[in-house]
């Protein structure tokens, strides 16, 4: 799915000569038909396709359990604009410009990928978080969360009961290269309490002192 006419062309001859069957769709509302109505073994996303856009078109391809692998084309090569991917449920992404040659050989480590299957709900207690719908619940109560609030509970969430240490979080809900304070760890914590714990009487976010964080039942 490619927004630029002539890179559209470009890439099926490329991608055609290599030995790939491929569909071209020049806005991401075909792109999106073709994905929910055909069987891929991956699926290439430019980021900037007419609307709904790339991330947006992943999204809904997760949301209806389509998981053949996505690689994301972009121009930018901002931190946040790869996280976006990422969380939208892409696989892989790739900076414009970029050679062939790349472009085959991460088609190729995808396809070899083991088949996905949906992402499991995540349950701790009476806390549910479901990673393709990005819902939040206690109970039955829906609790809205910011991206990054979202992101630190899916961590904490994915190792109930584990100490995680804040340099450990910044790293995988932040960014490797983050080179903030640490103490944003702590306001964010505090946030997710605001809104999973104590409007329910709850108190599972509990604070290791000189550690780090974890979550419990």
């Amino acid at each position: 799915m490619e927004d630029d006419p002539g890179m559209a062309s470009l890439l099926e001859r490329a991608l055609v000569k290599q030995g790939w069957s491929v569909v071209v769709a020049r806005t991401g509302e075909d792109g999106l038909w073709h994905a929910l109505e055909e069987a891929f073994d991956v699926v290439v996303l430019d980021v900037m396709v007419p609307a709904p856009d790339g991330y947006e078109v992943c999204r809904q391809m997760r949301a209806a359990g389509r998981w053949a692998p996505v690689l994301l084309l972009t121009a930018r090569d901002a931190v946040d604009d790869r996280v976006t991917g990422l969380d939208a449920g892409a696989d892989d992404y790739l900076t414009k410009p970029f050679a062939l040659a790349e472009l085959h050989a991460r088609l190729r480590a995808l396809v070899r990928r083991d088949p996905r299957e949906r992402p499991v709900v995540l349950t701790v207690g009476d806390l549910t978080l479901d990673p393709v719908s990005r819902e939040v619940r206690r109970g039955d109560v829906l609790v809205e969360l910011s991206p990054k609030e979202h992101g630190l509970l899916e961590a904490l969430m994915r190792r109930p009961g584990q100490v995680l240490t804040r340099t450990h979080l910044l790293e995988h809900v932040w960014d490797a290269a983050y080179e903030g304070d640490s103490n944003v760890v702590d306001v964010y914590v505090r946030y997710l309490r605001i809104k999973v714990d104590r409007p329910f009487g709850r108190e599972t976010l509990q604070t290791v002192r000189g550690v780090g964080y974890r979550l419990v039942p």
